[in-house]
């Protein structure tokens, strides 16, 4: 797995794609993507994960844009030196497509920011 790893001030996002050839179907053009996530926190302060917004783009240029609370359910809360991981995984049509995003959090002291997710790649059969 090929890690993709953005900075934005104090806070490290690094996510790993991986193709999930035994759960995607090529001949009903499902092709499923797993993505493992590492937050890290390198500030001084804790943070908290609000929000996530991602735009999923498939090969042929079509975007879907997903947007909510927390991650998986979660809003969690990662101290200074900290590291938060989950994973997740989307859907595409196509054989290859990309994602990017960003998170919104929000320091201990009510400062909200916008932390990048880095672009990744996603191929089918390429692990």
């Amino acid at each position: 797995m090929i890690p993709y790893t953005a900075i934005t001030r104090d806070i490290e996002v690094t996510v790993r794609p991986i193709y999930l050839d035994g759960q995607s179907d090529v001949i009903e053009k499902k092709f499923v993507f797993g993505y493992w996530v590492r937050i890290e926190n390198h500030g001084l302060e804790d943070i908290q994960l609000l929000r996530r917004h991602w735009h999923i783009t498939d090969s042929t240029g079509h975007v879907q844009e997903v947007e909510g609370e927390g991650v998986i359910g979660r809003q969690p809360v990662i101290a200074p030196g900290e590291i938060h991981e989950y994973n997740s995984y989307c859907v595409l049509e196509t054989f290859t497509g990309h994602m990017t995003g960003h998170y919104t959090m929000e320091k201990a002291r009510g400062e909200r920011m916008r932390v990048e997710i880095p672009r990744f790649d996603l191929k089918a059969a390429v692990n």
